[in-house]
């Protein structure tokens, strides 16, 4: 099943990216592979979905805010690969940064939410490698933010 046949039976509509934040931009392509910059979760009105793990932020909803991440990832890589999603060959690496308690330990589970999610899209060319940090904070208050290295057709 093609990456649109699967997000239009997911029930996902992809928005184009957001402006940046700051002084960057929101991928930079190097050869056949795109680095995308770190976008935080969102609620579905676009304003911040701020929190902590492991104090306000329940791991159920931290999988939610990563999930809806990795949806705002793959706008911003549909922009990146010219409209054309098919051209993606392989979801190379995510970086995860959870904003949480220091006693919280399960970076690694809400980051799931995104992983999952394009494990489902992409089949085995969403599979894989990562890194889950927790962290103090998180620009904006947000409760994750993402970024994502991807490999494209040339």
């Amino acid at each position: 099943m093609s990456v649109y046949a699967k997000l239009k039976e997911l029930n996902i509509t992809l928005a184009p990216p957001a402006a940046p934040a700051a002084a960057y931009v929101m991928y930079v392509q190097s050869g056949n592979l795109v680095f995308l910059s770190g976008h935080i979760a969102k609620h579905a009105d676009g304003s911040v979905n701020a929190g902590k793990l492991g104090q306000d932020v329940s791991l159920e909803q931290g999988q939610a805010a990563a999930r809806s991440i990795a949806i705002d990832l793959i706008g911003t890589l549909q922009e990146a690969c010219g409209g054309d999603l098919t051209r993606v060959k392989r979801i190379v690496k995510l970086m995860s940064l959870v904003n949480s308690t220091p006693d919280f330990t399960d970076q690694h589970l809400v980051t799931n939410g995104a992983s999952e999610l394009l494990g489902d899209l992409f089949g085995d060319a969403g599979k894989h490698a990562r890194s889950a940090f927790g962290v103090a904070q998180v620009p904006r208050g947000a409760c994750v933010e993402i970024e994502m290295i991807v490999e494209i057709a040339g």
